[in-house]
């Protein structure tokens, strides 16, 4: 929605002060300079990226114009959620999450916070690195390499679409030169005709050096810095899975574990100490287990 409010704005502002200075819309519409522009952009990103890349970025379109779903009530149920499994492994011994791990659809703790459980990105995170706790046989730093290894990765697929926009972005202003410099070719071109038509070809080369700067920077590049900020959001979630999971090898008990995921998180969605305590308290309640029953 935001990204719409932008656009809004960028058009309003753009083509409001260009009406009050007497300009006229008509003169801007120019389909061949926008045909050139938009269809040398879209060629060069082809040319630029391959498969794997392209797919990619196509991906990440609609989350563009979804709001993030990374809050402070998100945190705080990561972190909650994070409490219970090792409360529960510290109780009973790591072994006893082999349930939750395997089968998180149908775990009691994970069940309880639908909005995580929704997310498979963070549930693997959180999964895959339980799993190596109970039985990887691995110390806190190995497990750590791997975790920094793994959100390094995240990091650079992410970046992939990102980059191609940008690229994109910077490419605009230099096509809408292109366009510009063959609307005055065209126009000296017809030097045989009257200043009236002259000056009007010449006018309808300029717009292509317009719409080139407006599509880069009013359109264009603002989304790839929206797509890095969109990977920072995740990021930042699965360094605190991290830093709370290593928490808890290092022997702390869960009520700290979780205290230090709370202090790797962004100052505008960080609960605070007692924002957090209050949550947790209210994660200790007992959880039902499954019961199996007897063959």
């Amino acid at each position: 929605m935001l990204v719409i409010v932008g656009y809004l704005v960028v058009i309003g502002a753009v083509f409001g002060g260009y009406i009050l200075v007497g300009g006229h819309l008509g003169a801007l519409y120019q389909p061949s300079e926008f045909l050139i522009i938009a269809g040398a952009g879209v060629g060069a990103f082809i040319v630029g990226n391959n498969a794997k890349a392209i797919k990619s970025t196509m991906k990440s379109f609609p989350l563009l114009f979804r709001g993030s779903k990374y809050n402070k009530s998100l945190y705080m149920d990561l972190m909650a959620l994070l409490f219970r499994l090792m409360a529960k492994a510290r109780q009973h011994g790591m072994l006893v999450l082999e349930f939750d791990i395997d089968t998180p659809n149908e775990s009691e703790i994970f069940k309880l916070y639908p909005r995580i459980l929704a997310d498979k990105q963070l549930v693997d995170f959180i999964t895959d690195y339980l799993r190596l706790m109970i039985g990887g046989n691995m110390n806190a730093f190995e497990i750590e390499s791997l975790m920094d290894e793994e959100i390094e990765t995240y990091e650079h697929e992410c970046e992939i679409p990102a980059a191609s926009l940008g690229q994109v972005g910077d490419s605009l202003p230099a096509f809408g030169i292109v366009a510009a410099v063959m609307g005055v070719v065209h126009a000296l071109a017809s030097a045989d005709r009257s200043a009236v038509e002259l000056g009007a070809l010449i006018a309808q080369a300029m717009v292509g050096t317009f719409l080139g700067i407006l599509l880069a920077y009013g359109f264009i590049s603002p989304l790839a810095s929206l797509l890095r900020q969109k990977k920072d959001e995740t990021t930042k979630m699965m360094q605190c899975i991290k830093i709370t999971l290593l928490s808890s090898i290092h022997g702390y008990a869960p009520q700290i574990a979780v205290e230090f995921g709370r202090k790797t998180l962004f100052s505008a969605e960080r609960p605070s100490f007692s924002e957090l305590e209050a949550h947790v308290r209210l994660a200790r309640e007992p959880v039902k287990q499954p019961v199996e029953e007897d063959a």
